[in-house]
């Protein structure tokens, strides 16, 4: 069986360290994927220094050792192709819509900030857990 569902983790940096953690927690909730797909970066020319540091941060030693120890596949999408992201792109494009709907002009601290976060991820999952029942309902008539 193959499911999806949306994860969103507020993290105080783009180091190493900050991201495995947030891994951590991710795995500590979710269970260990088998497979992480992700932009490898290069299809977006304008934010070039950020997303040279976001190529190194994946392709830090600390973050292959874990991901190995754990049997943990990662994919990077080809340059130039960001319509292989579709389904997480769609999830990026409902969080940016919720978080300007909710947010507006606010000025949010860290813990503020991850409320919303997680309770939008609820509202994503909500209506792909919704649409999934409907499907079976239907398949089945």
């Amino acid at each position: 069986m193959c499911t999806k569902a949306v994860h969103l983790e507020l993290v105080s940096s783009l180091s190493a360290a900050a991201f495995l953690s947030a891994l951590r927690r991710f795995v500590s909730r979710r269970g260990y994927p088998s497979d992480i797909y992700s932009d490898n970066g290069t299809n977006f020319v304008g934010a070039s220094a950020y997303l040279k540091d976001l190529f190194k941060l994946l392709h830090n030693s600390n973050v292959q050792d874990y991901s190995s120890s754990k049997n943990i596949q990662w994919h990077f999408i080809p340059p130039y192709a960001p319509n292989f992201g579709g389904v997480w792109e769609a999830s990026v494009k409902l969080t940016k819509h919720h978080l300007l709907k909710t947010l507006k002009a606010s000025v949010l601290n860290f813990e503020e900030l991850a409320t919303i976060l997680c309770q939008i991820e609820a509202c994503i999952n909500y209506v792909l857990f919704i649409r999934y029942h409907q499907t079976i309902r239907i398949s089945r008539c």
